[in-house]
């Protein structure tokens, strides 16, 4: 019965955050909300939302310990502002320029941006397996971005600038996020980093600014699922498929996140998607495929007894 929990928590919070993705273009496309009062909001209450679980569901001692110590408060300020802020209005804003099955797959290119990263900083070697994740990734955006076309991009540059973008600050918000995971619960870091990026792009779009008699129902329909499910309870849900389930499906079945935003756009967004262009989505869900393999391979002779869970980001 656990299991069954399990797959079913990170598959239904892997869908969430597909989604969640299309229903924000849904917003961008019909009711012109603008990209910063979107993220400001959706950090702000998701990240309030995330450690009132903390609060009630585990060590409440935490929520407030993080701040204590110098050191981990400035990496937890850095970590909300150039990882978590990061890689949210990026997406956000691939989403905006593009639609949510490039902005996804896109941000999906960081696992291999981490390897590169690695091998450059020469703290693993290159093997024949990341040369083929690489070679896929490469291969898969190509296809993804041109449709088989050199001549003619068939995604804005915007969306493909953003996208890459966030892929950047996903590999940061993953290989900086580690020391604080090592000490705090990972609801306590990615909620305190949500309410500091929310906080930050309050300057610029203040939450308060915003034409709410314009919302329609519909459209706050559309606001709810995005904050609560695509972002809170996607999370969530992750978070607690790992308490039955080990990394490796975790991993692997949290990868129905770019199909399910890929499928979402193209049948309820309308937004054509070519031949070439599904090549490219298979290349690069297989590389997500392959590298949940291989960290599962690798995570039983180097995962430390007290792991702490892996984050989520879209």
């Amino acid at each position: 019965m656990n299991r069954r929990k399990g797959i079913f928590l990170v598959i239904t919070g892997a869908v969430f955050w597909g989604i969640g993705g299309t229903v924000a273009k849904k917003l961008f496309q019909q009711y012109q909300i603008d990209v910063d009062w979107l993220v400001t909001i959706r950090l702000l209450i998701a990240g309030f939302l995330l450690l009132a679980i903390q609060y009630f569901r585990k060590d409440r001692s935490q929520i407030l310990g993080v701040w204590k110590t110098g050191r981990i408060a400035i990496q937890l300020i850095i970590f909300g502002v150039l990882g978590m802020l990061a890689v949210q209005y990026t997406y956000m804003a691939s989403i905006e320029h593009g639609n949510a099955a490039v902005a996804t797959l896109l941000q999906y290119l960081a696992p291999v941006m981490i390897i590169l990263y690695l091998i450059f900083r020469k703290q693993t070697a290159l093997t024949r397996r990341d040369l083929l994740t690489v070679s896929l990734a490469l291969i898969g955006s190509f296809f993804l971005l041109t449709n088989g076309s050199i001549s003619q991009l068939s995604v804005p540059a915007p969306a493909i600038a953003w996208g890459v973008l966030s892929g950047v600050a996903l590999a940061f918000y993953t290989l900086y996020a580690v020391p604080l995971l090592k000490q705090y619960d990972s609801l306590v870091i990615v909620g305190w980093a949500m309410i500091i990026g929310g906080l930050i792009l309050s300057f610029i779009h203040p939450p308060w600014q915003m034409d709410y008699k314009s919302l329609t129902l519909e459209a706050i329909l559309y606001l709810v699922f995005i904050i609560i499910f695509g972002t809170m309870i996607a999370f969530w849900f992750y978070i607690e498929s790992l308490q039955s389930l080990p990394p490796k499906e975790s991993s692997l079945l949290g990868s129905i996140e770019p199909l399910a935003a890929v499928l979402t756009t193209i049948f309820w967004l309308k937004e054509p998607f070519g031949f070439f262009q599904w090549i490219g989505t298979a290349c690069i869900i297989g590389m997500i495929l392959l590298l949940a393999l291989t960290k599962e391979s690798s995570s039983k002779t180097s995962q430390p007894p007290n792991n702490k869970e892996p984050l989520r980001v879209s």
